[in-house]
């Protein structure tokens, strides 16, 4: 019996059907954590059940500007296929395209069968479960800053920000949001069965912040993606752009992509809660915060991906660049929120919103089991406001030299996966390459007309 035989599959293009859905948009992440995908219409999503989509495995390589980057098993392998299965348990429909859902796939190596080595969403799930042999079963809540831009046509950029409002921090409605644009992505986003609960006008102009409930790590990985994707999707419909760019315009801040981590056993206890410990933080808890600490020059390759995230680090930015814990501190790179009990847990605030979902957690819960092995104990945490680079370690300060802390860091890159390390590395010293090959408006401005 083929897979589109069987009764689920059966009982899902039936369900879609009756909603008056005739198209099914199969999407997955790639490298950076953008949305690559193939709308195939519900007559022949029982074929994608069956056969999987191909695509070419070059899409993992692929830059921003449709650069193929060589990566290994890409353009020296003669540029091969993956295949793309839908996977119809995350079926949802789409509230601003009437008739289409969408669902993520699982990626294959046709040659292997076995997951493709580049696979974010893959990458997760060996994590996950190698956490879970150590009876460790991660939930995470994603939180995400965006900027949302409208069209300025005789700008050299070609966007502006939404709004220039100053001292709009944490507000909603019309004094920092005149269009109501909060209010009607919360209520799209709602419709998307994604975990979103709340939103608001974050601490710049045309700055928000909208949050996810916390879920077992692939859930959240998963509903972030889409979030990102979404919201996106919506500025455009309106002619707007929304970026999760680290830091896209100067004389502002960045915006942050924040993880609050917690672990239960296999009842679902916390196991990061002990009220008799210190700070009552289990020996658990406190482990994984000094195993967060010691990669964390690693994580940050994965947590602030871009030549441009580097750009968001430094004193006074509320975004950490000292390699630090601290007790309910926002100035720390790991804060330990005030509730205990069910809610114990820390909340990582490195990454920024360019970050790649699947990538940020798999790399936060792989430092943080690698910090439970060890059993080493994190240092005092940090008392009052942070910054002050002779009390702790500065994190790297520039993309390669956060890749060159990955490389190195051979403990998480094995958790990570020798294929995997060795293509992102590829593909993100590539970016840097081309980078240092741009002559940028700043360099003509400082030189051109004195040299």
């Amino acid at each position: 019996m083929s897979a589109s035989d069987t009764p689920p599959v059966r009982q899902h293009l039936e369900r879609l059907a009756a909603q008056g859905i005739d198209v099914v948009r199969v999407t997955y992440p790639d490298l950076i954590g953008t949305e690559r995908a193939r709308d195939v219409l519900l007559d022949h999503l029982p074929s994608a059940c069956d056969h999987g989509l191909a695509f070419c495995r070059a899409v993992y390589h692929t830059s921003p500007q449709g650069d193929v980057v060589p990566v290994p098993g890409g353009l020296d392998a003669g540029l091969p296929d993956i295949c793309v299965r839908p996977d119809l348990d995350t079926l949802t429909p789409l509230p601003w395209e009437p008739g289409v859902a969408s669902c993520l796939g699982d990626v294959t190596d046709p040659a292997t069968g076995r997951p493709a080595p580049e696979s974010p969403r893959d990458l997760l799930r060996a994590v996950v479960d190698r956490a879970r042999e150590y009876g460790l079963h991660p939930v995470v809540g994603p939180e995400l800053e965006y900027f949302l831009c409208d069209p300025a046509p005789d700008t050299a950029r070609g966007w502006r920000r939404y709004s220039d409002a100053a001292g709009v921090v944490y507000t909603a409605g019309l004094r920092a949001d005149g269009d109501n644009h909060l209010l009607r992505t919360l209520r799209r986003l709602r419709e998307l069965n994604i975990g979103v609960t709340s939103g608001n006008h974050e601490f710049d102009g045309g700055q928000f912040e909208i949050n996810l409930t916390h879920s077992d790590a692939m859930s959240a990985a998963d509903r972030a993606f889409r979030f990102k994707g979404a919201v996106k999707e919506l500025a455009r419909q309106e002619g707007r752009l929304a970026t999760f760019m680290a830091k896209p315009f100067m004389g502002a801040g960045g915006s942050g992509f924040h993880l609050h981590l917690s672990c239960t056993d296999d009842g679902g206890g916390n196991l990061f809660d002990d009220p008799s410990a210190p700070y009552g933080l289990s020996t658990t808890a406190r482990h994984a915060v000094a195993g967060i600490l010691a990669h964390a020059p690693a994580l940050a390759a994965l947590s602030n991906p871009t030549v441009n995230s580097y750009k968001r680090f430094g004193p006074d930015t509320l975004a950490p660049w000292l390699i630090d814990w601290g007790l309910d501190n926002r100035s720390a790179m790991v804060r330990i929120p005030p509730e205990r009990g069910a809610g114990s847990r820390f909340e990582l605030r490195l990454g920024d919103a360019s970050a790649n979902p699947y990538l940020l957690i798999a790399g936060t819960v792989a430092a943080a089991l690698l910090g439970v092995v060890a059993g080493d104990e994190p240092p005092a945490p940090l008392e009052g406001y942070g910054y002050d680079p002779a009390k702790s370690p500065v994190l790297p300060q520039s993309l390669p030299d956060a890749l060159d802390a990955l490389e190195a860091d051979t403990a998480l890159t094995e958790l990570l996966g020798k294929d995997f390390t060795t293509a992102y590395l590829s593909y993100k010293r590539d970016e840097v390459a081309r980078f240092h090959r741009h002559v940028t408006d700043w360099e003509f401005t400082e030189y051109a007309y004195h040299l």
